[in-house]
């Protein structure tokens, strides 16, 4: 076998693996997915608390029930152009792996769509973009329902330096 054979043997595989539940969501006009097994819950906007010297991303902390819990602006992650919130935006509330255990974290987004099972058959590994453009945080893209969903791995859009940034400023 080749070395373009086994990369394509492994990618295949890895698209095989991804199929499943997504809760989809949209910033601008692309739509995205996140595995519904990430998503603690979906809330809509809360007051956020900005907290000095914070990266831009990073909108601040809300109060969820008692508990103090950092939101990250997806789009400003994405270097995406920010964007007022409308009455759909809402936050995606998930669990991070940090070093002192879980982390807490709420994603914005412009609107959440639905959940969708995507099979394999309906996901292609990411494009290569070069070796200067990360992708890693991409599972693969779905081809469904007349479009093409961006496949995301919430836990890797932040980095570990970052998801320790948000366990401090929780």
């Amino acid at each position: 076998m080749t070395n373009s054979t086994q990369t394509m043997d492994r990618r295949l595989a890895a698209t095989t693996d991804r199929a499943g539940k997504y809760l989809t969501f949209r910033l601008g006009a692309e739509e995205y997915g996140i595995e519904i097994l990430h998503v603690q819950e979906i809330i809509g906007m809360l007051a956020v608390t900005h907290v000095p010297r914070t990266p831009e991303f990073v909108r601040g902390v809300i109060n969820l029930r008692g508990k103090v819990i950092p939101v990250v602006d997806l789009r400003l992650k994405f270097s995406m152009e920010g964007k007022d919130d409308t009455e759909k935006t809402c936050i995606i509330v998930v669990q991070l792996a940090g070093s002192a255990g879980a982390v807490t974290t709420g994603f914005t987004v412009d609107e959440v769509s639905e959940v969708l099972d995507i099979p394999a058959a309906e996901i292609e590994a990411a494009p290569e973009f070069g070796g200067d453009v990360d992708t890693e945080y991409i599972l693969g893209m779905a081809k469904t329902k007349g479009s093409v969903k961006i496949l995301v791995d919430i836990a890797k859009v932040l980095g570990a330096g970052e998801i320790e940034q948000l366990e401090k400023t929780a």
